[in-house]
């Protein structure tokens, strides 16, 4: 029996084979994923850690795929999406939610419950899990501002509770978490009127409408911002709004965002992510850092 036979065997109806990735990913392209399972459980994790290391095979963790690039090619081995994991429960100031929730649903209920910290994050369309991992943030606030502690489990399967003191973490940065797999977070917040917080919210979201290209594809910010800048500013004054390749097109909205306007390959989005580095740098010296990921093989 091969590994893929032993997930279908384990996850049944939750174990999809050469499942497109433009189905999981924001931005709506993308070639197969070999395994796409959903474990709910940290025994289901194990059992997944385990097999992935006898046969060898790669392994992604995906949350709402808002910030990865999938080459056509697709992606070899096994990818598990944490989507099964999405509870969220308040207790006094705190807020635990497992990896799978939608950080944005979290805000939502902080600014309800009257507790702040994490209400500019609203809008953001990325998972806990992913919010954690990267370290997400808008407006000033950023995850890792409240965040007490996240339960993970390392690549042999071992759970572990991470607090936020032990993790040397930075804008858009977290040192080492790519050896774990994180699988909720606590995060401490602030008691304050809740009309406040839910006027602050709406503003953001509203904000988000205004200036983000909200009706097209996209995995939102390409790259990170570089130092006492914008990527969205050197990326408009080199004049790179509106530029295109295939269908592929850097949103005349906000010049951060590429957009996925007409069935773009990933290759049309990559170039294009190649293009603006390039010019970028020929004309301001500076290298923008892709905050996106790429995954698999590319053609």
């Amino acid at each position: 029996m091969d590994y893929k036979q032993e997930l279908k065997n384990f996850f049944g109806e939750r174990c999809l084979s050469d499942e497109s990735m433009a189905n999981h990913t924001t931005y709506r392209t993308g070639g197969p994923a070999e395994v796409y399972i959903y474990p709910a459980t940290p025994e289901e994790w194990s059992f997944v850690l385990k097999l992935a290391e006898t046969y060898q095979v790669p392994l992604h963790i995906i949350g709402f795929g808002s910030n990865i690039l999938v080459g056509s090619k697709g992606v070899p081995g096994i990818v598990c999406s944490t989507k099964q994991m999405n509870n969220i429960l308040v207790e006094a100031d705190c807020i635990k939610a497992q990896a799978g929730a939608a950080l944005d649903k979290m805000c939502e209920i902080a600014c309800q419950a009257g507790l702040g910290g994490i209400e500019k994050l609203s809008g953001i369309p990325g998972s806990i899990g992913g919010a954690v991992y990267m370290n997400a943030g808008a407006f000033g606030q950023e995850t890792f501002d409240t965040l007490e502690y996240f339960d993970v489990i390392d690549r042999q399967g071992r759970p572990a509770t991470l607090l936020k003191e032990e993790i040397k973490y930075a804008y858009r940065h977290v040192e080492g978490i790519q050896n774990y797999i994180v699988l909720s977070a606590g995060f401490k917040l602030t008691r304050t009127d809740f009309t406040q917080l839910l006027e602050t919210r709406n503003s953001i979201l509203h904000k988000r409408i205004e200036k983000q290209p909200l009706n097209y594809p996209s995995a939102g910010s390409v790259f990170k911002r570089p130092a006492n800048d914008y990527a969205s500013r050197l990326i408009d004054d080199t004049g790179l709004r509106g530029l295109s390749i295939g269908g592929a097109k850097v949103s005349e909205k906000h010049a951060g965002f590429i957009i996925n306007f007409n069935h773009a390959t990933p290759e049309d989005i990559r170039e294009l992510m190649r293009q603006i580095r390039e010019k970028v740098k020929a004309k301001h010296g500076i290298e923008l850092e892709l905050e996106q990921i790429l995954w698999g093989n590319f053609a």
